[in-house]
């Protein structure tokens, strides 16, 4: 469920009218429903009642501290991948003891400021990442809480490229090694392992794969408690897809909590989990405005004032996004082409797209746009970053203003080179 439905015409996020926040911040920008996301968190947190899990939004799916921070408020917890996503997550009122941090590529700067904070867990994803860990949690003599990210060698995911429990994606160690890692990481004083992660892919749309995972992870907790190891949490990770269009819906968070609860029946260990895009895709649309219809042999070309910098997702993986009027239509559908301004073939959101009639000027809103949007957005062609705005009942703010291109010039100079 959303909140973005037609009422007097007019689309509306909440007791909001799109147009009114078009009017007032311009276009290309990002909506936020406050509603939505509060009740998606609550939804995913219910799912699993009367167990008491961690729910750690993936702060990658939606960076912006006033999401992060509506979350926060209602108890979720932040699942990040750099030392930027840590601090914003502590910016909005997460607390260090439900941050999570994952990812390849940590520096030992990243990972002293993680052992700095206090975070619940450190997901480790290689032998020379736990090597670099031990270094820094001596030199500060502060013992690092760890995970060992799991590499089930179980892929799965709405596309190749978020697809990330195959055996030869970056993400995590083999089944063999976390095994040996875990018993290497409980000998080393300065490191304090408290359990596994995995996260397989990201827009999963079937339950098996993820329950092929768990059962994986429930298997090595098993054989390392057999081996004197105490195993006190299971980081399950994400994935749970959205519907974008009319399509099958996914997995309902109740039927993956029934899931998991099969999987994990008799076993004591306090579970994590990592959703982003279930919980903040519904809740965001992008508004754009018509620039032009421009006339073609086979069909109009409607072009939009939003570009691939401010929605890359249907360049990136070929994702659709639903898309509608602003105001409610009437008349027949019709075909178009839907593009955006940038130098780019590939800024083409959608071909041979049946929508209502459009006009110059017109707006339109892209619908599951709330998750993978805002967070991957650029200044490609020398563009104003894209703003996002927050709606709570009849209210709205705008959460993030529009970052002009005088205000990106500032951070350059020009070299004054003496002549030689």
């Amino acid at each position: 469920m959303n909140h973005f439905d037609y009422r007097g015409g007019v689309l509306r996020c909440e007791d909001v009218a799109l147009s009114a926040i078009a009017d007032a911040v311009g276009t290309p920008a990002y909506v936020y429903s406050s509603a939505t996301l509060e009740r998606h968190y609550e939804v995913f947190k219910q799912a699993f009642a009367p167990r008491d899990i961690l729910v750690a939004f993936a702060v990658k799916a939606n960076a912006n501290i006033a999401v992060i921070n509506t979350l926060a408020r209602k108890g979720a917890g932040a699942d990040t991948v750099s030392q930027g996503e840590i601090e914003r997550a502590l910016k909005a009122g997460v607390p260090p003891q439900k941050i999570i941090f994952s990812g390849v590529g940590k520096t030992e700067q990243e990972l002293a400021f993680a052992v700095q904070t206090g975070v619940h867990q450190i997901n480790v994803e290689s032998v020379a990442e736990l090597e670099t860990l031990s270094r820094v949690a001596w030199a500060l003599k502060m013992p690092a809480p760890i995970a060992i990210r799991v590499n089930p060698d179980v892929g799965a995911g709405g596309h190749e490229k978020i697809s990330t429990g195959k055996g030869d994606a970056k993400f995590g160690v083999s089944i063999e090694q976390a095994l040996a890692l875990y018993a290497r990481a409980h000998s080393d004083s300065h490191l304090e392992p408290k359990g596994l992660a995995v996260h397989i892919g990201s827009q999963i749309k079937q339950l098996a794969p993820l329950e092929a995972a768990f059962r994986v992870m429930r298997g090595l907790v098993e054989k390392l408690r057999a081996d004197g190891l105490p195993v006190e949490r299971l980081d399950l990770g994400g994935g749970l897809g959205v519907p974008y269009f009319n399509e099958p819906a996914p997995p309902s968070p109740a039927e993956s909590a029934a899931m998991v609860g099969r999987v994990m029946d008799g076993l004591d260990i306090g579970l994590a989990f990592e959703p982003g895009r279930m919980i903040a895709g519904n809740a965001g649309v992008l508004i754009s405005r018509v620039i032009r219809i421009q006339d073609r042999p086979k069909r109009p070309i409607l072009v939009l004032d939003a570009g691939m910098n401010d929605l890359l997702r249907p360049a990136m993986y070929e994702a659709f996004h639903d898309i509608k009027p602003v105001r409610e239509p009437t008349a027949p559908e019709q075909a178009y082409d839907v593009v955006g301004p940038i130098c780019e073939t590939g800024d083409t959101f959608s071909r041979d797209r049946a929508l209502p009639p459009l006009e110059d000027g017109d707006l339109v809103a892209f619908l599951t746009a709330g998750a993978y949007g805002a967070v991957m957005a650029s200044t490609y062609n020398a563009r104003p970053l894209i703003a996002e705005v927050l709606v709570r009942g009849s209210a709205f703010e705008v959460v993030r203003r529009r970052w002009t291109v005088d205000e990106q010039m500032a951070l350059e100079t020009i070299p004054q080179w003496k002549e030689s």
